[in-house]
């Protein structure tokens, strides 16, 4: 036996209407006593992504995201021969913008001569959504872009003979999926243009969360360009922040405290050359310093620190203006790092001070291999030592020999080592 409509019509209703599972006839469970969910699918790959630029009116002219078909570019559409003849008509389009969007995007139906588009939108050739009261009404799917003939009957006087359905309406022609078009777009709180990711509201933070272990890997070959500008436009300072000074050409990072360059020169010194004017006791300094790190002049004599002057940030302030005319010249003291190692190019020949955590162990390796490592108790080496080898009037020219001393002398092809007093041979 067939499925009733009535049982079709309760599976719609529940679905539709309550987006639940059908488990019984309306007699035995109503729509609201259904509890097993059954949302309808919304693909992500068919979501009208600029749907939002849409305008409630539709436009005079065609304008992303939406194409007009209107006046001689209206849609001439095809029978659905697998229909009865005439009851429906396919326009090989999808995606029209339906009268959600705006009372404007109804489309209008025009049945007129065959291959003839451009005389089609007339009145004479309208026929009306509500039928001419023959139950002949009609009902367009805007998204597969199919008309059908719904009303029992086909439009009342209409000699399909000759004949074609012409659709005038507008297409939603914009990007589609989940996220921002290829145009830009919002998404959530970011505002999204081509590759550009911003926020919406001003000074509002993106950030890059990983659960558990998670990192954040940038996967190219090339480079990262680090935030950049100058003193004046640092951000307010939180922990672990890095950003490239153009004032000082550095990167620096926050370490709670203060601005600190990072990979600076070892040891590197700069200057900077003010002039007193007998009133100024502040000056401003091109780069962040302390007073143990700079030291100040003052037409050449030296100033004591925190007697004469002091620093803070990028601030020096004198306890007393200089005079006109007097010279100022500051010399800034360049961070020092810790340096852990030092290597060739392709870091395979290196001298190591510290291999491991707090591993206190002087490592020297050459093309890739450990050659000697030096501990507070021993050195150990993975080669042949060779010794210096002189002569011995080159030996007997070595300035105060000291105790323990080793050669090889190659007058007497002996090892010689110096020991209470003179050289003596190891065999």
């Amino acid at each position: 036996m067939a499925i009733t409509d009535n049982q079709k019509l309760d599976y719609l209703f529940k679905k539709v209407g309550y987006g639940a599972t059908k488990t019984d006839t309306n007699a035995n469970k109503l729509a609201p006593n259904e509890a097993i969910p059954s949302p309808l699918l919304i693909r992500g790959d068919r979501v009208w992504q600029q749907s939002g630029s849409i305008p409630a009116v539709r436009p005079a002219t065609s304008a992303s995201p939406v194409t007009l078909y209107t006046g001689a570019n209206v849609v001439e559409c095809t029978p659905d021969n697998t229909a009865t003849a005439n009851r429906t008509w396919k326009t090989g389009q999808t995606d029209w913008i339906p009268p959600q969007f705006g009372s404007t995007y109804i489309v209008s139906i025009y049945i007129h001569t065959a291959s003839d588009a451009a005389n089609a939108a007339s009145i004479s050739n309208k026929v009306f959504v509500t039928g001419s009261g023959n139950n002949d009404e009609w009902f367009f799917d805007y998204e597969s872009g199919v008309l059908n003939f719904i009303g029992t009957n086909l439009p009342n006087g209409v000699n399909f003979s000759g004949k074609s359905v012409y659709i005038e309406g507008a297409r939603y022609t914009g990007s589609f999926g989940v996220g921002a078009g290829s145009g830009g777009g919002q998404l959530g709180d970011l505002q999204i243009t081509n590759t550009t990711i911003g926020t919406v509201s001003a000074g509002d933070d993106i950030i890059l969360q990983p659960t558990s272990t998670g990192i954040i890997d940038m996967d190219t070959d090339t480079a990262l360009v680090l935030p950049h500008g100058t003193n004046a436009e640092r951000p307010t300072g939180v922990e672990g922040m890095i950003r490239y000074n153009e004032d000082s050409d550095k990167v620096e990072v926050y370490d709670g405290t203060d601005w600190t360059q990072v990979g600076g020169s070892t040891g590197a010194i700069s200057t900077q050359a003010f002039s007193g004017d007998d009133t100024t006791t502040a000056f401003t300094l091109n780069s962040s310093a302390d007073s143990a790190t700079v030291m100040v002049t003052l037409n050449g004599v030296v100033q004591e620190p925190t007697q004469a002057y002091s620093v803070s940030g990028t601030t020096l302030t004198f306890v007393e203006a200089p005079a006109t005319g007097d010279r100022i010249e500051v010399r800034k003291l360049g961070l020092v790092s810790t340096v852990r190692s030092i290597t060739d190019s392709d870091s395979d020949t290196k001298i190591q001070v510290e291999e491991g955590a707090d591993d206190d162990t002087i490592r020297f390796d050459s093309a890739g291999t450990e050659v000697l490592a030096l501990t507070n108790s021993k050195s150990a080496f993975a080669n042949a030592v060779q010794l210096a080898s002189m002569t011995s009037t080159q030996r007997d020219a070595i300035s105060s020999p000291t105790n323990g001393m080793m050669i090889y002398n190659t007058t007497t092809n002996k090892f010689q080592g110096y020991a209470n007093g003179s050289w003596v041979d190891f065999h």
